[in-house]
């Protein structure tokens, strides 16, 4: 759907929300944890409508590559499945039947850092709120795992969950325990001081790219070492141990068939293990790479010797970001990013969804 040269945010029922960056899989969790940052993020603006069904006025940030037509974009299809709760007369009499969204892509496209969990979040809590629902986290986790869903090819809860909660979350059941009931999520403590890295390099990986390099079978000994290890960071989290989580810091499952994606990985991992960090490997589907550490001072020097290896050894820039677990989650802010303040403009012809 175009977007109209003249069109502009009601800004009396305008609602605008911020969804943060997030670390899937956590080196020993594939698909089960995820963390998540302070920022970087997306924002979706939303607001209700007289005409039916969900319309993306415009995109900003992403170079004309992601859909605007609304059953393609994940922001837009989790907020339709919002909207669907929101138009059942037994639910919700009088309610407008129609939302109006604006994107901002604050996370760049394909880079591992959960950027569709972070556009489909937004798109559901900024519809709930602008349609003044109050649905309850679960349905608001389904709904956004909707979107996330068709943005990035398959869900993946472990973004999808301290996307929209914050902080460390464990996923039980998978997405398709979505479909009949509301997922389990456990909350799981945050040790004082735990400091994220995530150096993500100028280069793309397209999670479907990436999901196709794992294969469908992994080795028996190789799953029961994830396993142990995956058990052994939720020990440590609940202990407060960081050298434990450190040892657990392990993925035998995804780092070894995608290692090879990332220029230079091997020796940006070992130049964070050097600088004094607990344990490093890719976030998500990488490209980018994070390691845990404890306390920003080590974090610092841990970020800058990640950089350098990026540079020396896979001959590209990246950009640095440190920051500590983020407890809030998606989130209402008081304004958007100021290029959504701005008239939006005549979209470009999307080239697909990174």
């Amino acid at each position: 759907m175009s977007a109209s040269p003249d069109a502009t945010v009601d800004s009396q029922t305008a609602v605008h929300v911020f969804a943060p960056a997030t670390i899937g899989n956590l080196a020993c969790g594939f698909d089960v944890l995820g963390m998540a940052l302070e920022g970087p993020g997306d924002v979706v603006t939303a607001w209700p409508t007289s005409e039916p069904g969900v319309r993306i006025e415009v995109i900003h940030g992403d170079g004309g590559r992601i859909p605007r037509e609304p059953d393609r974009n994940a922001a837009a299809i989790a907020a339709a499945a919002v909207l669907s709760l929101a138009t059942d007369p037994d639910r919700a009499p009088g309610t407008p039947p129609g939302l109006a969204l604006i994107l901002h892509k604050g996370l760049p496209l394909a880079s591992g850092l959960g950027g569709s969990a972070a556009s489909a979040v937004a798109g559901a809590v900024a519809a709930d709120r602008a349609l003044g629902l109050g649905l309850p986290a679960g349905t608001l986790l389904r709904c956004a795992g909707e979107g996330e869903a068709r943005g990035a090819g398959a869900t993946h809860l472990d973004n999808v969950a301290p996307c929209l909660l914050g902080g460390i979350c464990l996923v039980l059941g998978g997405f398709h325990a979505t479909m009949s009931g509301d997922p389990a999520v456990v909350e799981l403590p945050i040790p004082p001081e735990l400091t994220a890295v995530v150096v993500h390099p100028h280069v793309e990986i397209r999670t479907e790219d990436a999901r196709r390099a794992l294969g469908d079978r992994i080795p028996l000994e190789a799953g029961i070492a994830q396993w142990g290890n995956t058990a052994g960071f939720v020990a440590a989290l609940y202990r407060e141990d960081m050298e434990l989580l450190g040892r657990t810091l392990v993925d035998h499952v995804a780092e070894p068939r995608r290692a090879h994606l990332v220029p230079g990985f091997q020796a940006v991992k070992a130049a964070a293990m050097e600088a004094g960090a607990l344990g490093a490997s890719l976030s998500g589907s990488g490209p980018s790479v994070f390691a845990l550490c404890h306390g920003f001072e080590v974090a610092r020097t841990v970020g800058a010797a990640m950089v350098e290896a990026f540079r020396r050894a896979g001959g590209v820039d990246s950009d640095l970001h440190i920051s500590p677990v983020g407890l809030r989650g998606a989130r209402v802010i008081p304004a958007p990013p100021s290029p959504l303040r701005e008239t939006p403009p005549r979209r470009t012809q999307p080239q697909g969804e990174g």
